[in-house]
């Protein structure tokens, strides 16, 4: 596997195996890989012939108030697990190479980030489809792979993909979890031994829903009243919310009477957590 830390030399890479005809998968991460962030990795090896996976902690993204300090970072450990899944570049810029000084342009996704995450995290999006844009641009992928753990992200990064005609097949990968359910997150390490299993409640809150639509209710505001009780069991949880949205427009939906995701965001302690599970009339899908 190829360490490679340049923009221009990534670009250069890319040229160059797009020149000899060989389709190229990108990995977007912040870091700090789980057997999540591995299970893209296997993703787009399947698809593809050559692998990039990019690691970059954007400062973008992050609000004054949040984690950016914190945010766990293991290069060597990274660089050991990407090679072991089979990548074939590890792309690894500077915060100075990718906004360098005078830097002031953005791409920003208006509608599909209003509600959710986008109303909690002002800017986050912009920061999202800022970096994932440049990426695109230095790494010129034929293809890009997201979790959809993070489904707000992986739609708005749809729509940008879109409306920006890059052209790049973009493939979400369902969420990985642990055994007991929770899903498994970067952020995970922040949690102490009680608050892990106060976590819980979030997969626990999705599978009341589900097992409620599939018993046959349709209207959202009790869908979304199932889930909340299960979160609402435990004092140390704060609810950002839960709603019921359209996967693609990310609109809050009044009836479940198509494909439609249900997406959770709390507070454990310090930590913030988010996760979601699709509901389909047929029950098929996943989370």
């Amino acid at each position: 596997m190829q360490l490679i830390e340049s923009p221009a030399e990534m670009a250069a890479w890319s040229e160059a195996e797009r020149l000899a005809g060989r389709r190229l998968g990108l990995v977007p991460t912040m870091g700090y890989l789980h057997r999540g962030h591995i299970a893209l990795v296997a993703e787009s090896r399947r698809r593809a012939a050559r692998t990039i996976v990019s690691i970059f902690v954007n400062p973008l993204q992050f609000g004054p108030q949040e984690d950016l300090a914190r945010y766990p970072r293991d290069l060597e450990r990274d660089r050991a697990m990407a090679e072991e899944a089979g990548a074939d570049v590890l792309f690894v810029p500077s915060v100075a190479a990718m906004y360098p000084e005078g830097f002031q342009t953005h791409v920003e996704v208006t509608e599909a980030t209003r509600g959710l995450c986008g109303a909690f995290r002002p800017g986050h999006f912009r920061g999202v489809t800022t970096v994932v844009s440049k990426l695109f641009h230095q790494t010129r992928p034929h293809l890009a792979v997201f979790g959809e753990k993070d489904y707000q992200q992986l739609a708005v990064v749809r729509r940008m993909n879109r409306d920006f005609d890059f052209g790049i097949e973009i493939v979400g990968v369902p969420t990985v979890r642990e055994a007991d359910g929770l899903a498994l997150s970067s952020r995970n390490v922040f949690l102490s031994p009680a608050e892990r299993r106060t976590a819980l409640c979030v997969p626990r809150a999705l599978e009341a829903a589900r097992s409620l639509h599939a018993a046959g209710e349709r209207d959202a505001l009790r869908l979304v009243a199932a889930a909340r009780r299960v979160l609402g069991e435990e004092r140390e949880v704060r609810i950002e919310y839960v709603s019921l949205v359209d996967p693609e427009t990310m609109q809050e939906v009044g009836t479940a009477q198509s494909a439609v995701v249900l997406a959770v965001a709390v507070r454990v302690g310090k930590t913030r957590l988010i996760d979601n599970c699709f509901l389909t009339p047929d029950l098929r899908g996943g989370s």
